[in-house]
């Protein structure tokens, strides 16, 4: 498609539409990208950025990373900070998988040791963890518990022996928002969420067997400081979210603020999906306590898949999960609101971070990175499509003009539907194992959704946030083996 009338090239890989773009923006828009990338990405990008620019109390931009693409309120890739005394909060800035993140896990084994055993691993990981809709977890909790695991994240999985000490320091925020408070949970979120601890889901949810190839390495300092020190690593990832709980919370919070919006609080928006409250209004409050929760739901459901993941590869490879070197890297959130500190106008400010689809990359020697990884940034982790591989990259201390902040993915270019029109499931898997990647799925359909022709080019979404000065490319990781909802 043709840019905007009147979008502002910035530098090579920023693009900004001003403030005339569109009446009521209070700040100008920037999307991240190069310009093929820019020239790929949707028209719903530009009109939802530049809505996101029209909320009250925002500050600088509204920004989209480079894996920007149509969403509900924000764009995919949309990040937004909100002064909290001025400002709103807006579960269109979240989204509906609250804490929809990335998990990478180390392992002392090769590609040689692996390949011949991929089958076996692929199909018991595919046993082990629930996948598809509505599956249900092996876990079964009270209601009590549940709201322990909601409060608590991934110390109550610590607690439970699901978790070593290890896990949670390389969580992001120690695998829990502290504040979440269940008391701000409906009864029907708590039922839908209640059986779905250590469950993958469906969409494009995934538990990936990957190796690090030796020509895929960027930064060998780096990458040995993660933990790369085999040739031909391989190493586990996977993402997923907080399931129907999420969902749950998103929709019950949209539905009350759409009822107070403009009857109690006079605030007007452009788009009905950016419902939001002013964040220190009780039912701002509320919903920030509630998003907690279900940030704390996904770290936890997070975190038992690793327990069952452990489980699989030491039964197969007869050996301990520590003799296997089965470490985490790091577990890195997406579609999150955060208090964070940053620089505004020259001054140390306290303010919110939506960020939707966009992934926190903070730089060296800042606060929260875990002590191992202070000295060179934070890990963070782009999944690409089950066909091409994912990066680890590492924050810069550059990023700051976006809140540290970087893209989350390779970004859709298809919808859903357009992709099971063009795709067959089956032949998609037979395919994929012709060229190394053994595949195992509960839905032919699903699964042709997520079809790499589907998503843009994950090498090109990597290098333009180095480019871009947000994160540094570390090792590129290329699928052999995965499981998909």
């Amino acid at each position: 498609m043709a840019f905007p009338h009147d979008i502002k090239k910035i530098s090579p890989t920023v693009w900004e539409l001003p403030v005339h773009y569109k009446e009521g923006m209070l700040v100008p828009a920037r999307i991240y990208a190069t310009e093929k990338l820019l020239m790929a990405m949707d028209e719903g990008v530009f009109e939802q950025v530049s809505n996101v620019a029209c909320l009250p109390g925002i500050l600088k931009y509204a920004f989209c990373m480079p894996d920007g693409h149509w969403g509900y309120g924000f764009p995919i890739g949309g990040v937004a900070a909100m002064d909290p005394v001025t400002g709103v909060i807006s579960p269109g800035g979240i989204g509906f998988d609250i804490n929809c993140g990335m998990r990478l896990v180390l392992t002392n084994l090769t590609h040689e040791e692996v390949a011949p055993r991929i089958h076996e691993l692929v199909d018991a990981l595919f046993n082990r963890i629930p996948t598809g809709v509505g599956c249900k977890g092996f876990i079964k909790v009270s209601q009590s518990e549940f709201r322990d695991v909601l409060e608590e994240g991934s110390k109550w999985c610590l607690k439970k022996g699901f978790a070593r000490p290890e896990d949670i320091e390389v969580t992001e925020e120690g695998g829990c928002f502290a504040g979440a408070e269940s008391s701000s949970i409906s009864d029907k979120a708590i039922e839908r969420g209640i059986d779905q601890i250590g469950t993958l889901g469906s969409g494009n949810h995934y538990c990936e067997i990957q190796v690090a190839k030796d020509v895929n390495v960027f930064d060998e300092i780096i990458a040995k400081k993660f933990g790369f020190t085999v040739p031909n690593q391989v190493v586990v990832m996977f993402h997923c979210g907080s399931r129907g709980f999420g969902h749950q919370v998103a929709t019950d919070y949209l539905k009350l603020f759409l009822q107070v919006m403009g009857s109690k609080y006079k605030i007007n928006i452009r788009d009905r999906e950016l419902a939001c409250a002013p964040f220190h209004s009780k039912e701002g409050q509320l919903y920030f306590s509630a998003m907690k929760c279900a940030v704390n739901m996904a770290f936890a459901n997070r975190q038992v898949i690793l327990y069952r993941i452990r489980e699989v590869f030491s039964r197969i490879f007869s050996k301990s999960p520590e003799d296997l070197g089965m470490d985490m890297i790091y577990d890195v959130a997406h579609n999150t609101a955060k208090l964070e500190t940053h620089i505004i106008n020259g001054a140390t400010k306290e303010i919110l971070v939506h960020r939707k689809g966009s992934t926190r990359a903070f730089g060296p020697v800042m606060e929260g990175i875990p002590s191992v990884y202070r000295e060179i940034g934070q890990p963070v982790i782009i999944g690409g499509s089950m066909e091409t591989g994912s990066y680890l990259l590492a924050g810069l201390e550059t990023g700051a003009e976006t809140f540290y902040t970087t893209a989350h993915g390779s970004g859709r270019t298809m919808s859903r539907h357009e992709a099971k029109k063009n795709v067959r499931g089956k032949k998609l898997q037979q395919d994929m194992e012709a060229r190394g990647i053994y595949v195992r799925t509960d839905s032919w359909g699903g699964l042709a959704e997520e079809a790499g022709s589907a998503y843009k080019n994950i090498d090109e979404i990597a290098e333009s946030t180095e480019l871009a000065g947000l994160s540094r490319r570390v090792v590129k990781l290329v699928p052999i083996g995965n499981i998909k909802g």
